[in-house]
């Protein structure tokens, strides 16, 4: 596996476990998983529900922390970080995208994706000009003013994305992004994030159940099962 500083490594994952209590039970989420994500890379982790993935992508974005075992990410050990540090590593390193969209009903589209500057100290025409390219990078410009309750669900999520990519982080991390999204909507939202990840050159994490879904856009697939990773999938061509 290569080092946490290796140049071309962004995330190394090494002997992960998360465990939860649940009443006098004890619950573990991630089994001993190692993992190594390219600097670049757009990986898919596939898996039903309950086999951790969620719990991966938290202790990837800084969410939470493990249980036992490391996540070292451009090789800062996240368990390491004080609280402040991680959530500058947050507001800094990761965009997230969640299966639900997250957006403040009273504001724009525009508005949204402006909010997510606020924590990076961007104010004024700077702000409104980044978000307004966020916006145009998902092709949404012409519904930039309109609030959620006007947007089609499909339209909600490229403002999610937006949001995810406007302070321009190296890593996106995606938590079934298409779950609540029609096939055909489905299939245009992994060309757009496909396309992000092409034309920024983004490391993408992402957790599905949809093998399809994954197939379309990931350089690589692994498959998660009872919180270890049990194989690995082609990549795309």
């Amino acid at each position: 596996m290569p080092g946490a500083n290796d140049a071309e490594t962004l995330i190394v994952a090494r002997d992960l476990a998360r465990e939860y209590r649940v009443g006098s039970s004890t619950v573990r989420a991630l089994d001993r998983l190692n993992l190594t994500v390219r600097r670049g890379e757009f990986l898919a982790v596939v898996g039903v529900s309950g086999s951790g993935k969620s719990t991966l992508l938290h202790l990837l974005g800084g969410l939470d922390t493990p249980t036992s075992g490391s996540v070292c990410v451009e090789g800062r050990d996240l368990a390491s970080l004080r609280k402040s540090e991680r959530t500058i590593y947050r507001r800094t390193t990761v965009g997230f995208v969640f299966q639900s969209y997250y957006l403040v009903s009273s504001m724009t589209a525009e508005e949204n994706v402006a909010l997510a500057l606020t924590f990076q100290g961007a104010v004024g025409p700077t702000r409104r000009s980044k978000a307004a390219e966020a916006i145009r990078r998902v092709n949404l410009e012409h519904r930039m003013r309109h609030r959620p309750n006007q947007l089609s669900g499909g339209e909600q999520q490229r403002v999610a994305i937006a949001r995810a990519i406007v302070h321009a982080p190296p890593l996106l991390l995606a938590d079934e992004p298409t779950g609540n999204l029609d096939r055909a909507t489905a299939g245009e939202m992994m060309a757009l994030v496909r396309r992000i990840h092409e034309e920024l050159g983004t490391t993408v994490v992402m957790v599905t159940h949809d093998e399809e879904t994954a197939a379309q856009a990931a350089d690589r697939m692994v498959r998660l099962r009872d919180g270890r990773l049990v194989d690995e999938g082609a990549s795309t061509p």
